[in-house]
């Protein structure tokens, strides 16, 4: 067996999957050319790298559980002008989470909330960073089943870990204080541990009816906004966007006529 079937051997061995790709053209470019052994090596070992990192990306972003994948390129800001788009573009950074701080998006429904929170996960877990997204009532249905199975400890443990968690939809339904309990302990575990966005169409000022007690209501909204960017978006719902555009070339449709 000759040494270069031995090496191509070794290279699925240790599942050196883009070096082995491109290993027959730099043995080329040696023999052609003046490129030493390092730099050959130093660029088979980068093009490796940089495939193992994208792969380990995309795997991550998987099963991260976003709803559909946007960017912060894909947000449309003039037709949210009460949105600092600078603050947005620092948020992208993910600087907040060297601090453990949270992002709330509060705001009426359709104005972009989910779409800015799922950008800024994306973001996060295209860097390899545990993020996950849940809608707030699937996390309710899944502490009722925990609650009913003796898990609550195993729930709070798993979601707990993120560093980043985004809980998206709070306050489009009030839940049982039991659960509100159980909520409020998951925020606390991770309080200053790691970064939480939330978003909701609800102002803080009516989490006590979501939760059902103003008490408890008030110590969750205490550990989220300690540590916060608070982002409130007034503004049209993006869902009737095109259809004001398709009800104003009617009337100039019929303006003309």
């Amino acid at each position: 067996m000759s040494n270069y079937i031995r090496l191509c051997n070794n290279l699925d061995s240790l599942s050196l999957t883009k070096i082995k790709e491109y290993l027959p053209a730099y043995l080329d470019e040696k023999i052609s050319s003046k490129m030493s052994t390092v730099d050959i090596l130093l660029e088979l070992t980068d093009k490796e790298v940089d495939f193992r990192e994208k792969r380990a990306a995309e795997i991550n972003m998987s099963i991260s559980n976003f709803p559909y994948r946007k960017t912060i390129d894909d947000f449309d800001f003039s037709y949210q002008p009460s949105i600092n788009k600078a603050i947005i573009l620092d948020l992208k950074s993910l600087r907040f989470l060297e601090t453990f701080d949270n992002i709330l998006f509060i705001g009426s429904s359709g104005v972009g909330k989910t779409h800015l929170a799922t950008a800024i996960g994306m973001e996060a877990s295209s860097k390899r960073v545990s993020t996950y997204f849940i809608h707030f009532q699937t996390l309710m249905s899944k502490i009722k089943k925990a609650v009913s199975e003796g898990r609550v400890d195993t729930l709070i443990k798993n979601y707990g870990k993120y560093k980043l968690l985004i809980i998206d939809e709070i306050g489009y339904l009030p839940i049982e204080k039991e659960y509100a309990t159980i909520f409020f302990q998951l925020i606390a575990a991770r309080y200053e541990k790691h970064s939480t966005i939330i978003t909701t169409n609800q102002p803080l000022s009516k989490w006590g009816d979501v939760f059902g007690d103003p008490v408890l209501a008030n110590a969750i909204i205490d550990r989220l906004v300690h540590h916060s960017t608070i982002i409130k978006i007034t503004g049209k719902s993006y869902r009737i966007k095109d259809k004001f555009i398709d009800f104003e070339q009617t009337d100039e449709e019929k303006g003309d006529e």
